[in-house]
């Protein structure tokens, strides 16, 4: 077994690792949370972190993806220039979040957005003061160490937002555990390569090189954040930030298998695909599609499970006010399949430098969002809108179909394979439960 192998086996173990951990964490904080907190603060939150998101996606100039990918990535005048333009950009970003406070309260009709908007935008400002020592060991495949810093600053974050609602019932909790939480991972950071500390620097071949890949990265990221985040800016219109709440602890839980292989998508599959992408295609292919089915068989099983029992889940862990989860977690958490299937192998484009497909794929799949959900809402109510939201990367899978197709990288022929198993696991487990007594997992709707 070669040392890249190895290396990335071993990093798909402590991602896998490290995202289950963190996720019990988060959901038994979340518990707590949703207990001491009303559904209305979870609402108005997820509108304040969409916008920031949306504008941190759309000023992405691919700094952490330009040190994983570029030749010149362990070099020290390259990292302190990447880390120069990381500190700009976090100022930019608390700017125009600064800027975007006053339509969106108006556009919402909610005065609470005036000092929301700009206390969470100071987030971004530590963000970019983070050590870049975090992507150098990404880039080197070395994620023990960079999953027990994340799982260490998620417990000091959630115990910070539990601790603080626990003193304050009010949605202040929320903003100011988000500012305290980017305060904790700037300066643990700086403790995960000892000796290791970035400073302003500004080299212009570095520049140059950054911009020149990030330039699609900007395009890919704002896409990205289109397709991915636009459904809770058009649902905070169409429903009331009770409902929205409600929603988002849905999506949250379905959306646990879609977080997981975007994290092995990008910490491991991108730097191992990028470590071979001078290899003939033939050769890269055969070598991606091998170690992909044993991803797909895996989260075949996975999706089935939570499909079957996430409502059972939901009405166990939460009280009434949640209930209509029960029947939106089972329609997003199918949809998750096609998810599973782009982000296997998206990150073959990436690696061989055709980050424009991800920029299409995102805008084919916000034309969906972006159409498909106010029409399904007004003609089928909010079943259509779920509905719609669980197959959104579906044109993220197609577009992407094709330019796997134009670089000699197609994986059609298994997808259809692993589709098939899926369904057929599926089936079977719905089978089961039905004939246990527990119904089918929509019966809520029927």
């Amino acid at each position: 077994m070669t040392s890249l192998k190895k290396l990335a086996i071993r990093g798909t173990i402590w991602t896998i690792a490290g995202y289950g951990s963190s996720q019990i964490l988060r959901l038994g904080s979340n518990l707590i949370l949703t207990r001491l907190l009303t559904p209305e603060f979870f609402g108005l939150m997820a509108v304040v972190n969409t916008l920031r998101i949306g504008i941190e996606l759309f000023s992405d100039l691919g700094i952490s993806q330009s040190i994983i990918n570029n030749k010149r990535g362990d070099e020290p005048v390259f990292l302190n220039t990447a880390w120069t333009l990381s500190v700009i950009r976090g100022f930019v970003i608390w700017l125009l979040c600064v800027l975007m406070t006053w339509p969106m309260a108006n556009f919402y009709h909610e005065d609470r957005l005036l000092w929301l908007i700009p206390v969470v935008g100071l987030s971004s400002v530590f963000d970019g003061f983070s050590s870049t020592s975090r992507h150098m060991l990404q880039r080197h495949l070395e994620l023990g160490k960079l999953t027990i810093y994340y799982f260490s600053l998620q417990v000091l974050t959630l115990s910070t937002f539990v601790v603080l609602a626990y003193l304050n019932h009010s949605v202040v909790v929320l903003a100011a555990g988000a500012v305290i939480g980017s305060i904790y991972g700037m300066v643990a950071s700086y403790w995960l390569v000892p000796g290791y500390v970035n400073r302003f620097a500004w080299d212009e071949d570095s520049v140059q090189e950054i911009m020149s890949f990030g330039k699609w990265m900007f395009l890919a990221s704002g896409m990205t954040f289109l397709n991915e985040q636009a459904d809770r800016l058009i649902l905070a219109k169409l429903l009331s930030f009770e409902i929205l709440g409600v929603y988002a602890v849905a999506y949250t839980l379905a959306g646990i298998p879609r977080e997981i292989i975007k994290q092995i998508s990008n910490r491991v599959i991108f730097p191992a695909i990028s470590n071979q992408s001078g290899i003939p295609r033939a050769t890269l292919r055969d070598k991606i599609l091998r170690q992909r089915r044993l991803i797909l068989i895996g989260f075949a099983i996975f999706l089935a499970v939570l499909v079957t029992v996430g409502d059972l889940l939901i009405t166990l862990l939460y009280d009434q006010r949640y209930q209509e989860a029960t029947w939106m977690m089972p329609i997003l958490t199918c949809g998750i399949w096609v998810s599973v299937l782009f982000y296997t192998i998206s990150p073959a484009l990436l690696a061989i430098g055709k980050a424009l497909y991800s920029a299409q794929s995102n805008l084919a799949g916000f034309v969906m969002i972006g159409a498909g959900l106010p029409l399904a809402f007004f003609n089928f109510g909010i079943i259509g809108a779920i509905i719609v939201i669980a197959l959104s990367d579906l044109p993220l899978y197609l577009v992407n179909l094709y330019g796997l197709k134009r670089e000699q990288l197609s994986c059609i022929a298994q997808d259809i394979q692993m589709t098939a198993l899926f369904i057929g696991i599926l089936a079977v487990f719905l089978i089961i439960r039905n004939s246990l007594g527990f119904g089918f997992p929509i019966d809520m709707l029927l």
